[in-house]
This record gives C-alpha cells, structure tokens and sequence, in this order.
C-alpha cells in the first residue's frame, strides 16, 4: 500500500496537472510496493506507466493524404516543467498571454505573435518549447516531418509546403517545422541548388500571408545558416543554450522528484552537469531514478547519478 506522502504527492501533482510528476510517484509507489513483496501489484503500476508514457504521443489523424507529412500529438507540457533562464521564460508566457487576449489586441489594430523561431543546439529546450506552447494554450502540436517533406522532384516539395498552409489556416495548433535549416538554408551557399532556392522562397510568402490562428513554430540548430529573409518573418526570435550549473541543478532537482537525495547539493555534481544539454541531464535523471527502482531503493544516491551523467558526458565525448 502506498504511503500517505506519496498518496498525497499523487493528488498534489494531479491538481497541478504536473504528468511527470505523477507518473514519477506513481513509479516510487511501484519500487515501494517491490520492496514488500508485491511483485505483482509493482509490474501493474508500472505497465500503467509505461502506457500513460507511450500515450503522450497519442497520433492525431490527418486526412490519409497527410499523414506522412505531419505528426500530431496532444502534449501535456506545462511551464513549470521547463527550466531556462527567466527572461526566455518571461518571453515565452507573453507569447501564450498574447494568444489568449488576442481579441483585445485586435481591438486596437494589433496581433499576437504567432510565428516564433527557436535557435540553438540540439538538446537545449526548443521542441519542448513547442510542447509547452501546445500545453499552456491546450492545442495540438503538429511535428511536420521534414524528411517527408523535402524531395528530390522539381516542384513537389514546394507543393506539399503548400498543403501544409492550408492545414496550418484549416486546423488549429502549434505548427513545429523542426530541423528547419533543411528548406531555410542562406540562398546562395555553396551547396545550394536552385530548387531549394525555390522552396525556401515559397516558404516566405505563404509564410507572411499566413493569417491563420495557428502558431507557427520553426527550430533549428544553427541560425548562422539561415537565410537573413526569414528572421523578419518570424514575430520573435529565442535564442538557446546549454543550461548554466544552477539551471541544470534545478533540472536535476524537478525531475528526480521523489527519488531526489537527502543531501543533493550543487557542489556535487556541479562539475558532473557542466556542458551537457537540459536533454542529456533529463535523460541521466531517469537512468537514475530507474537504477534505483531496480535496485529496490526509494532514493537515487548522488554517487549514482554522478556516475550517470558522466555517461551522457561519454556517449557524446564530451569532457570537464
């Protein structure tokens, strides 16, 4: 049976609608009830995670058409789940704060921002940005699969950009165009061809006659690359980085939850968390806390996630 904490820890994450939260108390429940004996009761809770986990992706269905060019999903990402630097946090609540008093801007000849371009290294927050976005204003995320997308045929990847406008004005949500250097490249490189010339100029125009209620989102890893057209297109530009130490220290501290040490402290891991992404120190964060359910403790012990967030620092030959 689970504790009173942690029965409480479960309401208190569901009335704050933090999901990973609960699902994180809802696995120490699972370590808790192992511990005792109740293997089976354990395996239950934990196959129920596993499926809530696996429905955060839920698939919206497109028009058959469509399919292999936009993934939907319906993300339950809140702001409180993103840790960035406050004025990014800041910029990122007047985006959501404009879209719900959209009609009173309106009111006098203004818009909200709606098309916002993420810049930065892989792993520093931009496609959970989205998410948050989708979240905060409870719309769907659509991912448009650039790999679908970008073709070899004359014409064609230009066409389907099109049909993608057109969901983008028909069907409301957060619109990701991840990887979008693939069709944003700087005309005129050395490796650039004219249909790619072509399909990024296709991209300005519908871009800037886009009226929809849609928010467009574009993420790439390096703005260096980017057409210097596109940045008057978007209403705003965030720019990314990897997480300072305190950041990270708070990243640990929200996502181990429950299974956080006693005596977590910056200055033990400080040099451990140093150069890796908010991605790669969620990712140790969960080895962690998955060591300690499998080892039948109810704590991560620091040694541990030490030793894990080092491997992320090797799987990526990252040094001090």
């Amino acid at each position: 049976m689970a504790t009173a904490e942690q029965i409480k820890s479960l309401i208190r994450s569901h009335v704050d609608e933090d999901r990973d939260r609960f699902l994180t108390i809802a696995l120490q429940v699972a370590a808790h009830e192992a511990r005792k004996g109740h293997s089976a009761i354990a395996n239950d809770i934990k196959s129920l995670v596993d499926k809530a986990k696996s429905s955060t992706q839920k698939v919206i269905p497109f028009n058959r058409d469509f399919n292999d060019l936009v993934l939907g999903s319906t993300p339950h990402t809140r702001l409180s789940d993103i840790i960035l630097e406050k004025s990014k946090i800041e910029r990122i609540e007047r985006v959501v704060l404009e879209y719900h008093k959209q009609d009173q801007l309106k009111k006098h000849g203004m818009t909200n921002r709606r098309k916002i371009l993420l810049a930065g290294p892989p792993g520093t927050g931009k496609t959970m940005t989205s998410s948050v976005l989708a979240g905060e204003l409870k719309l769907p995320l659509y991912t448009i699969l650039m790999d679908k997308l970008v073709t070899k045929f004359m014409g064609e990847t230009s066409a389907k950009l099109r049909q993608i406008f057109d969901i983008i004005s028909s069907q409301r949500g957060v619109y990701l165009f991840d990887e979008f250097d693939a069709i944003g490249a700087e005309r005129g490189r050395e490796n650039d061809v004219g249909e790619m010339r072509r399909v990024l100029n296709s991209f300005l125009q519908l871009i800037e006659q886009d009226n929809s209620d849609s928010l467009i989102v574009a993420a790439t890893n390096n703005a260096n690359i980017l057409d210097q057209a596109l940045f008057r297109r978007f209403d705003d530009v965030l720019y990314y980085d990897l997480p300072s130490e305190d950041e990270a220290f708070q990243l640990v501290k929200n996502r181990l939850a429950n299974f956080k040490p006693a005596r977590l402290i910056l200055s033990s891991i400080g040099d451990a968390v140093r150069g890796l992404s908010h991605a790669e120190v969620v990712q140790a964060c969960d080895d962690s806390i998955k060591h300690a359910i499998l080892s039948d403790k109810s704590k991560v012990t620091v040694g541990i996630l030490k030793n894990m967030l080092q491997e992320r620092k090797s799987a990526y030959g990252k040094s001090n």
